[in-house]
Parts: C-alpha cells; sequence; structure tokens
C-alpha cells in the first residue's frame, strides 16, 4: 500500500477488523467451570521424562514381546501423536471466533498435554525397539515385520484422515467440534483407566494413569461447553453431531476396538497380525484389553456418550458393530471427519 492510502492518514479509528480474525482480543469470561478445569490442569501438568523409567528392564523382553509392545505405542501414536496438532487447529479457531479467555486457556491446555501424550508414544517406541522411527527400523522378528506393514498403513490412513480435518474444521462450529472432541475423551477415560490396571512395568501405570487424568479433564471441557451451548443448537448442527458420532466411532475403533473394513483401507491380514501382536504384548504384561473387553468398553462409551446428547435432543447413531440402535448413518467420508482421540 503506498504512503497515501494508509487509512490512519484519512481516519480518526480504524474499521472493523474482517472477520474470523484473532484481532481484536478481550479477555471476557462468563463459564466458571473453563477457569476451575484450567487451574486443574495447571496443577496436574506432568512430564513425560520424569516417570519411572529407570524401573523398565527393556533387555528382560524378547524381541518380539519388544516389537509386539512397541506396535501398540504406534497404534496409538496415530491419535495421540496426531493430536497436538488437531487441537492446535482447535485452538486457533476458539480465537478466530473470540471464545471466552478461559476456554482460549482450557483448549491450550489440551494441546499441551497431547504433546506430553505424543511424547509418551515416542519415548515407548524409542526404548523398545532401539530405535525412533517405526517405520524404518530394521523388525528383527517375522512378527515385527508384519506389524510395521500394519504400522505403514496405519500411518497412510492417518495422514488420509489429517487432510479430511483441515478441510473440515473451518466448516463447523466449535458446538459441533465439542461432540466429536468428547467421544474421544469418553473412550480413552475407558481404556487407559484399563491399561493402568493391566500392566505390568511401573513406567506404563503411572503413563495410562496421568494420561487418564488428563482425558477426564479434557472431556469436562467438553460437557461444560456443551452445557453451555447445547440447549440452543440448530436443527441443522443437530444432524451434524449425528453424522460426526458415526464417524467418530469408525475412525476411532482401530485403536478402541478393530478398525472398520469399509472404512479403514487395510490390507486383508491387517486384523491377524494385530491380534497375534496384542496376544504377545498380554503375554509379556502389558495390558491390552481383549477383543470382547474391548467391544464391551466400546459400548458403555457410546451408551454414555448416547446419555449426554440425548438431554439435548440429538438423535444418536446406529452403532450395529456393538449392538446399539438409533438413526442411520449410511455415508461417512474420510475427507470431512472431524473426531480425535
Amino acid at each position: 500500500m503506498a504512503h497515501h492510502d494508509k487509512l490512519a492518514l484519512q481516519m480518526d479509528l480504524p474499521p472493523q477488523i474482517p472477520q474470523p480474525n484473532v484481532f481484536p482480543l478481550s479477555w471476557h469470561a462468563k463459564t466458571q467451570k473453563m477457569e476451575e478445569i484450567w487451574d486443574a490442569a495447571q496443577r496436574e501438568f506432568w512430564d513425560p521424562k520424569k516417570l519411572p523409567w529407570d524401573t523398565l528392564d527393556v533387555e528382560s523382553y524378547s524381541w518380539e514381546e519388544r516389537e509386539a509392545i512397541a506396535y501398540w505405542w504406534t497404534l496409538l501414536s496415530v491419535f495421540d501423536a496426531s493430536a497436538p496438532p488437531v487441537f492446535a487447529s482447535a485452538l486457533i479457531k476458539t480465537y478466530e471466533d473470540h471464545e471466552e479467555d478461559p476456554v482460549r486457556r482450557c483448549f491450550f491446555s489440551v494441546t499441551r498435554d497431547e504433546q506430553n501424550h505424543e511424547q509418551m508414544c515416542g519415548l515407548a517406541i524409542t526404548k523398545f525397539l532401539g530405535h525412533d522411527d517405526p517405520l524404518t527400523y530394521q523388525p528383527k522378528t517375522d512378527l515385527g515385520k508384519r506389524l510395521q506393514k500394519n504400522a505403514m498403513w496405519l500411518y497412510y490412513n492417518g495422514g488420509r484422515y489429517w487432510n479430511g480435518y483441515k478441510n473440515a474444521v473451518p466448516k463447523y462450529s466449535l458446538a459441533v467440534l465439542f461432540s466429536s472432541f468428547l467421544m474421544g475423551e469418553i473412550a480413552a477415560a475407558t481404556i487407559f483407566k484399563q491399561m493402568h490396571d493391566n500392566s505390568r512395568e511401573l513406567v506404563f501405570k503411572e503413563a495410562f494413569r496421568n494420561i487418564g487424568r488428563d482425558e477426564g479433564r479434557h472431556m469436562a471441557i467438553c460437557m461444560a461447553l456443551m452445557e453451555r451451548d447445547y440447549p440452543r443448537l440448530a436443527a441443522e448442527d443437530k444432524a451434524l453431531v449425528t453424522k460426526q458420532i458415526r464417524a467418530g466411532y469408525l475412525f476411532l475403533s482401530a485403536v478402541l476396538f478393530e478398525p472398520p473394513e469399509e472404512f479403514w483401507d487395510l490390507p486383508a491380514d491387517f486384523i491377524k497380525n494385530q491380534r497375534e501382536g496384542e496376544e504377545v504384548a498380554r503375554g509379556a504384561g502389558f495390558g491390552i484389553p481383549t477383543y470382547e473387553a474391548k467391544k464391551e468398553n466400546w459400548r458403555n462409551a457410546m451408551l454414555n456418550l448416547k446419555g449426554v446428547l440425548d438431554r439435548y435432543g440429538i438423535p444418536f447413531p446406529a452403532i450395529p458393530e456393538v449392538g446399539i440402535e438409533g438413526q442411520e448413518v449410511t455415508e461417512v467420508d474420510m475427507d470431512s471427519i472431524i473426531p480425535v482421540f
């Protein structure tokens, strides 16, 4: 812009800032619950490096056991290690939408927590494999080779999800986003509690306790925002929530149950290899729930979520895989889903 075109030379006050934009800033606060959650996040922050790693003797495990346990952390990383940029995008949206100050801080805390969860995945994988990248690592066993192929396909699908997420977030209101986030948090709280209870290693028990506490706090954020916004949710947004819940089930089943073939692009031997790896990991004292336990956990998580949405007259989708009836959702596109873990 030329010097003589400067608006400040032509106007006493600047024009309104086109929106969405992070400016102008203000620090209004109306939802006290969000301030309480932020205070809890400050108190409960933890450092993955300070866990009791000195109690872990990796050499006591066979290479098959090490590769099987590292595979589970790699599977988790598709969700937990992608969560920092996912929530960072949501954090930016809270600024652009001029959300309450404590809401913005709470979303910052989620981004920070998920960075810890990502670091936990990386530390566990690196210690068990002696290598910091599960895709370039050279497997020592036949099972390890097959699980590495699984990991490659998981990351490929994760890449498809990330591209879809980037396209989807600008399309949706924060109220719709909250329901998708809540789904991940409800389900996560279940699996990390079981992993804590059933894992032998102290360092993993401590990690799962901390991660589960984080996820419970994230769930409280979503619940507080839903209580604030859902009584006046538009009918078209309710329909979007129903669709996103079904998408969330399909997406998150990869870590919480088993990935549905019609949604995930995976080779025919994927499930067989994963089940074999999980059995080896369980035998080594790593507390992955069994198939039946996963199914029951997922069903209970869905019923809990249904109870939340029923309060606001939001139709719940049918989840026939775990025996839940509801509204049929026939088309779910990877390019438009927003659930996170």
